[in-house]
């Protein structure tokens, strides 16, 4: 196994590696998919390569609801297999693969009926938690409970008590998902896989119909250069269409990218033990515990705008408090809004179906354009339409093992690869995985030693898990790295130089938005402590005075832009708004 440190050097290595180097498997993307099936094919015994246009997770996979959980509203639609399959993906995530990302989360369901409505949805739910069971892997999670409306009130007092006439308690699971990513990549990277981020695949390259792999350009460079593969696996997302349109064929793949928005609230805003979900005229809401804040979300609404820049308006803010009101003894305004952002589905809307991996041809399905994208399944196709070319799109992301792996199985049969064995990934827990559970049992002894509190401690486990001790190690070097950040304290100084040296940032926004959440959870977006966070990355990054002053401004003007699109009603002028004020920065 090789190191799964993400470092400048280590960078420049796989750089000079995926010029020179041929591979089994190249996939391009580097979301929660893509990185996946990077994991997947290098466990596997495939030498292989990831890039990834802009930082890992960057688009759809670090703007989630933060939800592992099998789907309850697809009980409704009837896809029992569905919920069944993430269900299960639900349980390894929570026992083996990330435990310490993935943490169970318990939730309430107000009932505004008696009788008829309770007992429609317990059977609901009884089904979900017998569908969870007999996956095996959820069976530690604790049953559904019915409540009365007294008990109810008791978890979540902050609910008018007019709203409600008893409620359901259940259990889902959370996860941090730009972290998680970052561990995927890093996993792959330990059992030797070259991976590249801000490296743009701007063409293919191919020997009469087969597709033998990529041209790429360094953004951080400008330098260009080929990458070959037996098999190139395109998990792009909402961009599917566009790096399909680059090998020159007609596109197979119809994506609708759907709109997803969620506001930051004070966690005192909203008094509850329990996260919370409610039915709506058109989906589902959920108000989830996400440390000191909650998040409320989702919308679902088509988007047609740039991908790489979806935004909030007025509008959406408008929408989602109205439907959390709605139950709120105390409404929440505007003003108690921290923070507003906004992901990318990539709803399937049409697609070249494979029949399975290794079967030839395809048949066109599509979805009507009027299809609402609440309609739109959240089931994964994979398809072939060329040689040498796989692409693997739809889907959830509690699910994207299992994305991940057919997808590479389709790879295998394409590539004519032999000996490869099946998929293993469901028992290859993440590089911070291991050692996580010793760790936490230690943790009081941990903080003394390194000077730290339980708090600072228990965060950096869950932020880490068992590579948590990289982090420590910092503080040996160098003790100053123990203070907090002065305006975002829950953070430690070392928590943003170890973001360099082993996980790959090259940017203040990948800091700031990914590496930690900062951006997402403070009512100036970061802004505030983006000259200190930008003085630690200068002299790991190279960063002269121009280059800082340069990251600062960009970093400040694109926070101040998803602010000023929030305050506007209209989508259109929201989105040209974004359009129209390009990043300084040479970014993708």
């Amino acid at each position: 196994m090789r190191s799964s440190v993400l470092s400048p050097d280590r960078r420049a290595r796989d750089l000079a590696r995926s010029s020179s180097t041929p591979f089994d498997v190249l996939v391009v993307g580097g979301g929660v998919v893509g990185a996946g099936s990077a994991l997947d094919a290098a466990s596997r015994g495939l030498s292989t390569a990831l890039v990834e246009a802009q930082d890992w997770g960057s688009g759809t996979s670090s703007r989630s609801s933060k939800l592992i959980h099998g789907g309850l509203r697809y009980l409704q639609m009837m896809d029992f297999g569905l919920v069944r399959e993430a269900l299960k993906e639900r349980g390894l995530l929570l026992q083996r693969l990330a435990p310490h990302l993935v943490r169970p989360v318990p939730v309430l369901y107000p009932l505004r009926r008696p009788v008829v409505e309770r007992a429609y949805v317990g059977a609901g739910i009884a089904l979900y938690d017998l569908l969870g069971w007999s996956s095996r892997t959820s069976r530690g999670l604790p049953l559904h409970r019915h409540l009365s409306k007294r008990a109810a009130l008791a978890a979540a007092p902050g609910l008018r008590g007019d709203s409600l006439v008893g409620a359901v308690e259940y259990y889902d699971a959370q996860v941090d998902d730009a972290r998680y990513v970052l561990e995927l990549v890093r996993s792959a990277a330990s059992l030797g896989a070259v991976a590249l981020s801000r490296v743009a695949v701007t063409g293919f390259l191919r020997e009469g119909e087969r597709v033998v792999g990529v041209h790429v350009r360094d953004e951080e460079s400008g330098l260009e250069h080929d990458v070959t593969a037996r098999v190139t696996v395109l998990a792009t997302g909402a961009w599917t269409e566009e790096t399909e349109a680059l090998a020159g064929r007609e596109r197979v793949t119809l994506v609708r990218p759907s709109k997803g928005v969620h506001l930051v609230v004070p966690r005192e805003a909203i008094p509850s033990s329990v996260a919370l979900i409610l039915r709506t005229e058109k989906s589902v809401l959920f108000v989830l515990p996400w440390g000191a804040h909650w998040l409320i979300g989702t919308t679902d609404t088509d988007w047609v705008h740039d991908k790489a820049r979806p935004v909030a308006t007025a509008r959406d803010v408008d929408y989602l408090l109205g439907e959390v009101n709605s139950i709120l003894e105390r409404p929440l305004s505007p003003a108690d809004v921290e923070a507003v952002f906004a992901g990318l589905r990539p709803l399937v809307a049409g697609v070249g179906v494979v029949r399975g991996p290794g079967e030839p041809g395809a048949t066109r399905r599509e979805a009507t354009s009027a299809e609402p994208t609440t309609k739109l399944s959240r089931e994964h196709a994979v398809g072939r339409p060329l040689p040498g070319l796989v692409v693997v799109s739809g889907g959830k992301y509690t699910t994207y093992r299992v994305m991940a792996a057919d997808a590479v199985d389709a790879a295998v049969s394409d590539g004519g690869f032999r000996d490869v064995p099946p998929s293993l990934t469901e028992e290859v827990p993440l590089v911070g995985a291991t050692g996580y559970r010793t760790l936490w049992n230690q943790r009081r002894r941990i903080a003394e030693s390194q000077g730290l509190s339980l708090e600072a401690t228990e965060h950096l486990l869950g932020r880490y898990g068992g590579l948590v001790e990289e982090v420590l190690a910092a503080l040996v070097v160098e003790p100053s790295l123990a203070a907090p950040l002065s305006k975002a304290p829950e953070h430690l100084r070392a928590e943003v130089v170890h973001a360099v040296t082993h996980e790959d940032a090259r940017h203040l926004e990948d800091v700031l938005l990914r590496r930690t959440r900062i951006g997402m959870e403070t009512r100036d977006a970061g802004a505030g402590c983006a000259e200190e966070v930008a003085d630690l990355l200068a002299g790991r990054l190279g960063w002269d005075e121009k280059a800082k002053a340069a990251e600062l401004e960009d970093y400040r003007r694109q926070a101040d832009l998803v602010r000023r699109a929030a305050s506007l009603r209209d989508e259109d002028e929201a989105a040209r708004l974004v359009a129209e004020t390009p990043s300084l920065l040479p970014l993708p």
